[in-house]
């Protein structure tokens, strides 16, 4: 608005020059000053050019992280390894779950989203906007450029009469009389009459051949980015109701948009819905058999886990009639809590043969979100320091990876194993009664495989190969100590060392051997410690894959006294491979170390006011009353003539200053002992 009104008073005089001007040419005064500040404005312009420049600035913006996403899409679409997507299958059992990651993850028809397409046909339609912007800027992106000539519309270096005759038709055209409320008319009446000013008279045209503005030497070129035609009274009413659409619609509509969306989720990407859920359904009597109807009550799930139709309803009921002696007694009756605990129970008890084709979409979405929740469930444990309720969800983690329940024996996760075949490999006195201690035996001595073939006998010892084997060592002690005893209140470390013996120097750890979870998963570990009475001292997830992996538990060292501390090494998704070691710890009295003694110089530096007090004091000298100055005096008469030290002088500043201190902050505790016990502070 402000640039309008300077256009119009501009107008004004130049109106009262017009006539002037048609008779003769007005002889030009030697004040430049004058000339810059009427016409600074003028110079202030839209600017198509610019318009150019910052169009391609915005739209660069979305184009290029757009088409790196659509590339990076296309690439895993069509040029993606096995390995790049999970699809690996190092054992037979694998094969069916690297096929369906095959086919869900790689090929045209995993573009086939309604994002991607919506997505690509925008890039599409901005990247050719973009390219015609830059053809534009080539053949014509000189920003803000004053050329006399064009804007008269005549050829450069014409005569006299050809650039008055010129001017006197442009102005006659553009002149405000007869463009009424036409902005651009005006600017453009403005520009004409400086551009017959640059060409007529001597010292303006002896700038604009010398630096290319009639002005003189210009230190900065200022144009608007916006293109000419939104001055046009033609297009005011388009240009208005734009504005307003975008202004008031688009703009709050999208920040409303990705406002409830992000304020929806809290840390690893989950729902706070799910988080309150969390905290109000677990505590540390909560028991690995109930935590399927925890999960199934995630707020991820809540609207795709609504029973749709009438079928679906009997389908889940005939489900639910084979899961039922698996699944305890359901605490809510709620219909999607419901239905995502009979599918996850179908899932867990291997019968997943029941389910619809729909069913099976449904219980893929909800083992897809299970990592990530499942992780949430153990932070919100955490929270509330109860080991056992993490355990129990370490727990259900495992059994989720596996897809097996708590009454399977651990041999289920090996491949081709039944119930018959765990039966037999653990049946008769010296037979292992665990997969860990199964896995350690040759082929030879190995149970449970007489009616298998060949190829299955080797998919067993490829998959025994791919079990962890870990060794777990400890030891506490603490950073920068002089002795190996640890004192009250020394912060202690307990340095957990995992060994994974199944992998060669150097070698790290492959994904997870788990054919029944459809989703590819990392081997990780979580190591806790925690008291004897199951509290949480520390609780963290290692990812490592290398071979030997170092993980530090800092705590501050109890009481005096003996304690035994419990260390939880836990697996993310094997069943049966967990550690649990006592660790001891004794503390020492305190008192009985040496005592610190402060160096002389430490103790002065100590005795020193800091910054602030320096500042304080000095702020208090200039501001001191009269008051102050006879208290002094009677303080110097009671100490009589003596002459005080410099220390003395700045403790009795100092002194003053916490009185003036206190009685602003309105304490009346002003003694010289507070005075003395915050200075040696």
């Amino acid at each position: 608005f402000a640039y309008l009104i300077a256009e119009k008073r501009e107008a004004k005089r130049t109106r009262r020059r017009t006539t002037h001007t048609r008779e003769q040419p007005r002889t030009r005064r030697p004040d430049t000053k004058s000339r810059t500040s009427r016409y600074s404005i003028a110079m202030l312009q839209y600017d198509d050019s610019a318009f150019c420049f910052v169009a391609l600035s915005f739209i660069s913006i979305y184009i290029f992280p757009s088409w790196f996403s659509i590339i990076g899409k296309v690439r895993t679409a069509l040029f993606s390894t096995d390995e790049d997507i999970g699809a690996i299958s190092r054992t037979s059992a694998e094969e069916k779950k690297a096929a369906a990651l095959k086919e869900n993850n790689k090929g045209l028809k995993t573009l086939n989203e309604t994002g991607f397409k919506v997505n690509f046909v925008l890039t599409l339609i901005f990247t050719v906007i973009f390219l015609y912007l830059v053809f534009s800027v080539k053949s014509n992106g000189e920003v803000n450029s004053f050329d006399p000539f064009s804007i008269l519309e005549i050829d450069a270096g014409a005569d006299l009469k050809a650039i008055k005759k010129a001017y006197k038709k442009m102005s006659l055209k553009f002149h405000p009389d007869k463009n009424p409320n036409n902005p651009a008319a005006e600017a453009t009446f403005m520009m004409v009459a400086k551009a017959y000013e640059a060409l007529v008279d001597p010292v303006a045209k002896e700038n604009f051949e010398k630096y290319g503005n009639p002005d003189g030497k210009q230190s900065l070129a200022v144009s608007i980015g916006l293109p000419e035609f939104l001055l046009n009274t033609d297009y005011r009413n388009l240009v208005l109701v734009s504005y307003l659409i975008f202004m008031v619609i688009v703009i709050p509509a999208a920040v409303w948009m990705y406002y409830t969306d992000s304020s929806k989720y809290g840390e690893k990407d989950v729902m706070y819905g799910s988080y309150s859920w969390f905290y109000n359904h677990l505590n540390e009597h909560t028991l690995v058999k109930n935590l399927p109807e925890v999960l199934a009550g995630s707020a991820e799930f809540r609207e795709r886990n609504k029973t749709k139709t009438v079928e679906e309803k009997q389908q889940l009921t005939a489900v639910l009639a084979k899961v039922k002696p698996s699944m305890p007694k359901p605490t809510y009756t709620n219909a999607v809590v419901m239905k995502g605990n009979i599918l996850l129970h179908a899932y867990l008890t291997r019968q997943t043969d029941l389910l619809s084709e729909s069913l099976k979409e449904d219980l893929n979405c909800m083992l897809r979100y299970s990592s990530g929740l499942i992780d949430a469930m153990i932070s919100v444990c955490k929270h509330q320091e109860s080991i056992n309720a993490a355990t129990n969800c370490i727990k259900f983690g495992q059994y989720v990876a596996q897809g097996m329940w708590l009454k399977d024996s651990t041999l289920l996760q090996l491949p081709h194993f039944t119930e018959v075949e765990a039966g037999f490999a653990t049946k008769g006195k010296g037979n292992p009664n665990s997969i860990a201690k199964y896995v350690k035996l040759d082929d030879e001595s190995k149970k449970g495989m007489r009616d298998f073939s060949q190829e299955q006998k080797e998919d067993v010892s490829k998959a025994a190969k791919l079990l962890p084997d870990l060794t777990v060592d400890t030891k506490i002690y603490v950073d920068d100590d002089e002795d190996d005893n640890v004192y009250e209140g020394d912060l202690c470390t307990v340095l957990v060392t995992l060994t994974r013996n199944n992998l060669e120097e150097g070698e790290k750890v492959g994904l997870v051997h788990a054919p029944r979870f459809p989703f590819p998963r990392r081997e990780a570990w979580w190591v806790a410690l925690s008291t004897k009475e199951g509290k949480i001292i520390s609780i963290d997830k290692v990812t490592s894959p290398d071979r030997v992996v170092e993980h530090k538990i800092k705590f501050l060292a109890p009481r005096k006294g003996q304690y035994n501390f419990d260390l939880h090494v836990l697996s993310n998704a094997y069943v049966g491979f967990d550690h649990t070691d006592s660790v001891e710890l004794t503390t020492l009295d305190a008192s009985v170390l040496p005592e610190y003694k402060v160096h002389p110089d430490d103790e002065e530096l100590d005795d020193e006011p800091t910054l602030f007090e320096e500042m304080m004091n000095a702020n208090i000298e200039d501001d001191s009353d009269s008051d102050e100055d006879d208290d002094s005096d009677d303080e110097s008469e009671e100490e009589g003539i003596r002459e005080l030290s410099a220390a003395e002088r700045k403790k009795q500043e100092l002194q003053r200053a916490r009185k003036k201190a206190a009685s602003a902050a309105g304490d009346d505790s002003d003694s010289d002992s507070d005075v003395e016990e915050v200075h040696a502070d």
